[in-house]
């Protein structure tokens, strides 16, 4: 063998070698998240679930000026106020939360007594509470008797109108836009800059400062008089017209969803794609440009035959696991467990394998199986995850691949990947304030990335 063929044996094997690697390396990938599945990580709303206020801190209050009455959420001041520090002032019985987009609460003003020196705002832990709140620093408060807001010193600003007896007043807190606002009998009255304050833990608080004062706090427990609902999708719609606002030339959006559909491998999809995308006015010509390298993934479409792998590869478990699982699912109990048999038995006692097999084998133990601690193998994400595992293992037969991240992700799928991390990572820098960003929520919401 001359010298040249030599060359070339070692570059074939040097080739093998490296694809061997990747197979395995993904072959794992998938195990690993098969695995996860049946841990069945928290929803969205769990990870965002915090205890929020529900009655009045009955313990840390200014107890001797005010009477709280026994369901903790409605507050009277019953003497003559001497002076000024005389203030009858309490706090919700926990701090508001922070991991969601807005926070609000409301009171009624049953009694406006005397003088009606009744406030409505939010202090921090370490509040004098014999002070009305915005009166200290750290604390914001919206006062009934001149209408003015307080902001973390004694003397106001013109900000709204008066409010007296009859009167329901709320008090929030917008994360996104780090503000506080504040309500009136339904309607916003304005809204002020909260950044200072939010950087300590706040607390709902309500003051009464005349005699027989009196007023009904709402944290929730029944409908709020000022549409939060509708509030909340206003400032969304804010979010969302602030990002159409950002120009993204076609060729680079039209580029990432070409290249989604081309690491999928739909093929039809991708044709009509082309063909609306050329008959647009103007025509949208793609670039091949940033790495994009085109041929490296349309290899997938004209390889589909060449799948490399042997009859114990993580690719080949998951295939038969998901048989059985069909199986299961229409009722074809008997085959399934004739299927177990012949296919599933030689991957029982290998390691990374037996895990899988034994929830699989479970299935047959109950009569509602999609019902038990099994029945994520019935979901529809099990059969997504068996898909994009042939379909990364088709892509890694490409020798033009060099990495893992290639064979999993399409660009689209990476720079959304990309945004995510920037969002948390912006959520961070704010002391982990206003609510997770959580791309497949924004999508079933409604919301849309524009391309």
């Amino acid at each position: 063998m001359n010298s040249s063929n030599s060359n070339n044996g070692e570059s074939n094997n040097g080739k093998s070698s490296s694809f061997d690697s990747l197979n395995q390396d993904l072959g794992l990938y998938f195990l690993e998240l098969a695995r996860l599945g049946s841990s069945k990580a928290p929803t969205d709303m769990e990870e965002d679930e915090e205890e929020a206020p529900k009655e009045l801190n009955t313990i840390n209050s200014s107890g001797g000026f005010l009477v709280v009455a026994p369901d903790k959420l409605s507050v009277k001041y019953p003497t003559i106020n001497l002076h000024g520090h005389d203030v009858g002032v309490i706090q919700a019985d926990k701090p508001v939360p922070v991991k969601r987009l807005l926070y609000y609460f409301e009171i009624y003003v049953k009694n406006a007594g005397a003088k009606g020196q009744i406030a409505i705002g939010f202090t921090n832990e370490g509040f004098k509470m014999r002070r009305q709140p915005g009166w200290e620093v750290n604390s914001c408060g919206y006062h009934g008797d001149d209408g003015f807001l307080y902001h973390g010193q004694g003397k106001g600003d013109a900000f709204g109108p008066t409010y007296t007896a009859g009167d329901t007043v709320g008090g929030g807190i917008n994360y996104a836009s780090q503000e506080f606002f504040f309500t009136k009998n339904g309607a916003l009255v304005g809204t002020v800059s909260g950044e200072k304050e939010m950087k300590s833990r706040l607390f709902p608080t309500i003051a009464v400062h005349s005699q027989n004062e009196e007023v009904h706090v709402n944290f929730g427990q029944k409908k709020f008089a000022f549409d939060l609902k509708e509030y909340e999708a206003q400032e969304r719609l804010k979010q969302q017209m602030t990002i159409e606002k950002i120009a993204l030339p076609p060729n680079i959006s039209y580029g990432l969803v070409r290249s989604y559909l081309l690491h999928y491998g739909y093929e039809d999809t991708l044709k009509s794609f082309d063909l609306a995308s050329k008959s647009t006015i103007p025509p949208i010509y793609i670039a091949q440009e940033n790495g994009f390298d085109e041929q490296d993934i349309v290899y997938a479409l004209n390889q589909r035959k060449i799948l490399r792998q042997d009859d114990k590869s993580a690719t080949c478990f998951l295939l038969h696991c998901q048989k059985f699982i069909e199986l299961v699912r229409v009722g074809a109990l008997e085959e399934a467990v004739k299927y177990g048999r012949i296919e599933l038995a030689k991957f029982f006692e290998l390691t990374n394998f037996e895990y899988l097999v034994q929830d699989c084998v479970a299935l047959l133990a109950y009569v509602r199986p999609q019902e038990s601690s099994v029945g994520y193998l019935l979901e529809e994400s099990q059969r997504d995850l068996v898909a994009d595992t042939v379909n990364a293992m088709i892509l890694s037969t490409n020798p033009n691949m060099k990495d893992m991240q290639g064979c999993l992700q399409s660009y689209l799928e990476r720079l959304l990947r990309q945004l995510t991390a920037c969002c948390l990572e912006r959520r961070s820098a704010n002391g982990d304030q206003g609510e997770a960003f959580h791309l497949h929520r924004v999508l079933n919401s409604g919301g849309n990335l524009k391309c």
